[in-house]
């Protein structure tokens, strides 16, 4: 192939361009430029989660739009503090959403229940419910940080093997939450 690897070479001309690789890498190279994240907050970072949304921080001109249902979301941003409660609903809306789907734990709380973490009510990190693929520390964590790990998980979908993995080559990731196993409420 190329001193690239599997990325994709892009030229472009005066009279358009074209793009040059492996499918995969073509694949991926859409899929990272349009992750959309489902706007759902549980606690004070969803504040900061509506900011980098917000004209300041832009998130839009990444390629990361809101959208309100998780039938249109790639992407669950566990935004602060969840309970045993709030931690069934997180999976509904998990499960809803289509594959290829992604979660970021964003803040102390959603990580490692933070410093809620003695209180009987409070979910010890949000990875015991759904499988994390980035997590942002800090309390609450600045528009910037997030705007980081969603670049994170840019990089993390572009190095991904989209076709081999919908092909079912690949094995899936362990489920952390069994259908047998139940969340107290």
């Amino acid at each position: 192939m190329s001193a690239a690897g599997d990325r994709p070479i892009i030229e472009a001309g005066p009279e358009g361009g074209f793009a040059l690789g492996p499918l995969d890498g073509l694949l991926n190279l859409a899929r990272k430029h349009s992750l959309w994240y489902l706007l759902f907050g549980t606690a004070c970072c969803a504040i900061e989660l509506m900011q980098t949304g917000g004209p300041r921080a832009d998130a839009d001109r990444f390629g990361f739009l809101f959208r309100p249902t998780p039938r249109q979301a790639d992407v669950l941003i566990l935004a602060g503090t969840i309970t045993y409660r709030m931690a069934s609903r997180i999976r509904r809306l998990h499960e809803q959403m289509a594959e290829p789907r992604y979660v970021i734990a964003m803040g102390s709380c959603a990580n490692t229940g933070g410093l809620f973490q003695g209180s009987y009510s409070v979910v010890k990190g949000g990875d015991l419910i759904v499988p994390v693929d980035v997590y942002i520390p800090g309390c609450p964590p600045r528009p910037e940080a997030l705007l980081e790990g969603l670049m994170l998980l840019q990089q993390k979908v572009e190095r991904e093997p989209y076709l081999r993995k919908i092909r079912g080559e690949l094995p899936l990731p362990a489920d952390p939450w069994p259908a047998g196993k139940e969340c107290k409420e």
